[in-house]
């Protein structure tokens, strides 16, 4: 079959040059990118799997938080990852969450953010940088695991915020040495993985590279299930 097509949310503000690396992560490894946001067209029946993108904070509004006198909000941004999060996950669409995308999939399902995370672990050192300088370590036995293995992960983090209490039908994928969660996922097939980091930036590393291919892999096989059956597109619809 061609290439399964990856709807991709991004910021307003920095998709110009975020959603590009995405694209070319996605081509490497068999998938096609196609840019959503505020404002343009998200119809969930048109593609195969999604990436919510990072970039901006959620507000707090969602989640039972406080508005911190920082944060950069989109609230038309937020409504539509949020609907996009809950019809993916209720129709058994592949998700990837990335970086505040992690955050929204958390919160769609219920969970809560901590809003100064650096502050609730004073051991984890902020370094931000695109470059991979924070550890993160893999539980055994979750989906990332078998994605890329168990063997402690150097990556980049952004992020000042992170998943607190979980969202329903998740669990923790991976945490830093800190013991801050840096992954989550959907507790049962099929893919739903948020991570904290931005592999987009890593697509040197096969490790990184491997959590886009296991989206699009996953994303391809629902998209062949449905061509065969197009029953499972109306009982997934008629969940939702």
């Amino acid at each position: 079959m061609s290439r399964p097509r990856i709807a991709v949310t991004t910021s307003q503000r920095s998709g110009w040059r975020v959603y590009p690396l995405i694209k070319f992560n996605l081509w490497l490894v068999g998938g096609h990118a196609e840019r959503w946001g505020a404002g343009r067209p998200a119809d969930l029946d048109k593609v195969d799997g999604l990436i919510i993108g990072g970039g901006d904070d959620i507000s707090p509004d969602l989640y039972g938080g406080q508005l911190g006198i920082s944060a950069r909000l989109d609230p038309a941004r937020d409504a539509l990852e949020r609907h996009l999060a809950q019809e993916a996950y209720a129709r058994n669409i592949p998700v990837l969450g990335i970086c505040r995308g992690s955050q929204m999939l958390n919160v769609a399902l219920g969970g809560t953010l901590d809003q100064d995370a650096f502050a609730s672990f004073p051991d984890a050192k902020f370094i931000k940088t695109i470059l991979p300088k924070r550890t993160v370590c893999v539980d055994a036995g979750s989906t990332l695991d078998r994605v890329c293995g168990t063997q402690p992960m150097k990556v980049n983090a952004l992020h000042t915020q992170a998943v607190d209490k979980l969202g329903d039908g998740l669990r923790v994928a991976a945490r830093d040495e800190a013991g801050m969660i840096q992954a989550i996922e959907r507790n049962r097939d099929p893919f739903c993985l948020g991570v904290q980091w931005h592999p987009e930036h890593l697509f040197y590393a096969h490790r990184q590279r491997a959590i886009f291919r296991a989206l699009v892999v996953a994303a391809k096989a629902r998209a062949e299930a449905c061509a065969q059956s197009p029953a499972v597109n109306e009982d997934a619809a008629a969940q939702t």
